[in-house]
């Protein structure tokens, strides 16, 4: 599709009334781009992360996770051109941030269902700013009139707009830098050279061990091939090894399918939103982690994920547990994998019926379901091979914990930071270096950390090959020293000590609004005697 030569203007009220109307309207380097409907669902990152810029300027995000041929076709969505000037494109809500998506009603057409009820802050404080909306009270309401024109207008925000701008221009200035450096281009021989060695010799050990019957040798080495095939296959599920879609991903679903039992379809679509969103406790599946942890207390008000598009019900069971979360960090954290495969199997089920009509048709969803009866077939013979139930249940155990330090590096990288909602004024560097830190290691270890220790790095150049991370950190962090940006790292005690604290100060929280919440009903009860 060829881009008009000449663009009309359009104004923020034509841009809000045409989102109000149904389409999903963003502004991408000062074009007004609509994404078709049938784009929407086609969209290799989900849905959702598309839904997550409707009315907002996406330039710096958009170009984070694609690359230019990509961004040269988007173009050609472009519908007219906004007046962004020295401040920037005033944001408009998105309707999503507000409850309210786009679903096919009963008669085949496309409306309005307002999906959950969205509490504006009542403070403005550091945990709660007067910007943060957050999402409450599950819905699933048709209607004909959708959102309002007064709803899509941010709520108050301390930031700057002018400011903002000035961080995006810089942001942009830097990911030129970043790209004249060729940091883009992947290190096959010195960077994966490596990391296959490391697969061989893994997979090797697990194989020899298991026929000399060393099971518990043979369950770590195969623990810790799953270890590290989990970060090769986050590069592939970025585009950040061959850079082209199909190939990265036929590799990735063998990695992580076929040899994994994992979905990779699910891990793409989970940590893009994760990505855009990051640290939202209404939108952000990686802090959505009731029953077990909350690692802020708006949890307490049963928030409704627009990801997974249910309440996060703060039960009894929550209760319990959230008391003790500190306590119990290590322990679940251990046993996380088995939840990874519920939530793989879970996805795969739901997108059995979408159409998938991007880069080849359904052939990956079909790969994947392939990958995961294979990886139980396999996987299974080696269960029952160990030849006691017992010896069986601790090799279950044992390969499934081994790859337990992936999970508390992740939590590592983003628990202890920032969880409020500054609004979609907010730039994506900003919000990226509020919310996410690095962990200090030596790099003799850098392995174990699978090169995302470098946690802001990744954040703000998604598609960044790992293996340049380190060199891409120093223009970083000269980055925000410049724009006078916090730029958070720790050791790895140091943070695991934060992240204990963080969940220890929730827990705490909790146990003083029941003491609270005792004495009233006490001295209620005393009142009546009285």
């Amino acid at each position: 599709m060829g881009v008009p030569t000449t663009l009309p203007t359009w104004t923020r009220d034509q841009v809000a009334a045409r989102i109000l109307a149904g389409d999903n309207i963003l502004i991408l380097d000062g074009k007004v781009i609509r994404v078709p409907n049938s784009w929407l669902k086609a969209h290799p990152g989900g849905s959702i992360t598309i839904q997550h810029f409707i009315g907002r300027d996406a330039t710096d995000e958009v170009e984070a996770f694609h690359s230019d041929d990509t961004l040269r076709r988007m173009q050609g969505y472009a519908i007219g051109s906004v007046d962004v000037a020295d401040e920037g494109w005033a944001p408009l809500q998105p309707p999503i941030h507000l409850g309210w998506i786009r679903k096919v009603g009963d008669d085949g057409v496309l409306h309005w269902h307002n999906e959950a009820t969205p509490e504006y802050s009542s403070e403005d404080t550091e945990l709660s700013p007067a910007s943060q909306i957050l999402l409450v009270k599950r819905q699933d309401v048709p209607s004909d009139h959708g959102p309002s024109l007064s709803a899509l207008q941010p709520a108050p925000t301390s930031l700057s707009l002018k400011m903002q701008a000035q961080h995006s221009a810089a942001y942009k200035e830097l990911h030129k830098r970043i790209k004249a450096a060729g940091l883009y281009q992947t290190r096959y021989i010195t960077g994966y050279g490596p990391e296959i060695l490391r697969f061989l010799l893994f997979s090797v050990s697990s194989y020899v061990a298991y026929q000399k019957h060393w099971f518990f040798i043979s369950a770590f080495a195969l623990g810790a091939l799953w270890h590290q095939l989990v970060f090769t296959v986050h590069d592939l599920g970025h585009l950040a090894v061959t850079h082209e879609w199909a190939k990265d991903r036929l590799i990735s679903i063998l990695l992580a399918n076929w040899v994994g039992g994992l979905s990779v379809s699910w891990w793409v679509f989970t940590h893009n939103i994760h990505h855009v969103v990051t640290n939202h406790p209404s939108h952000d599946p990686d802090i959505q982690h009731l029953p077990f942890f909350a690692n802020t207390p708006v949890f307490f008000k049963n928030l409704y994920s627009s990801y997974y598009k249910r309440e996060l019900t703060f039960d009894r069971f929550s209760h319990y547990i959230v008391l003790v979360q500190h306590r119990m960090f290590y322990i679940v954290m251990s046993l996380a994998r088995f939840n990874l495969y519920r939530l793989s199997y879970t996805h795969l089920w739901v997108t059995r019926n979408e159409p998938m009509k991007v880069r080849g048709g359904r052939w990956s969803w079909w790969l994947e379901f392939a990958g995961l009866v294979f990886w139980w077939c396999w996987y299974g013979r080696v269960l029952r091979g160990c030849g006691s139930w017992q010896t069986g249940l601790m090799y279950l155990l044992v390969s499934n914990m081994v790859p337990s330090p992936l999970h508390v590096q992740i939590v590592l990288s983003h628990y202890s930071r920032s969880t409020a909602d500054l609004g979609p004024t907010e730039s994506f560097p900003h919000r990226q270096l509020r919310t996410t830190t690095d962990v200090v290691c030596h790099p003799s270890v850098a392995f174990l950390h699978g090169g995302l220790h470098l946690q802001i790095t990744h954040h703000f150049f998604p598609r960044l090959p790992r293996h340049n991370l380190k060199e891409a950190s120093w223009l970083v962090k000269q980055f925000a020293k410049e724009q006078g940006l916090e730029y958070a790292e720790f050791g790895f005690f140091e943070g695991n000590g934060e992240v204990q604290s963080t969940l220890k100060g929730v827990a705490d929280q909790l146990r003083i609004m029941h003491m609270v919440a005792d004495a009233e009903i006490k001295e209620s009860l005393q009142a009546k005697r009285d």
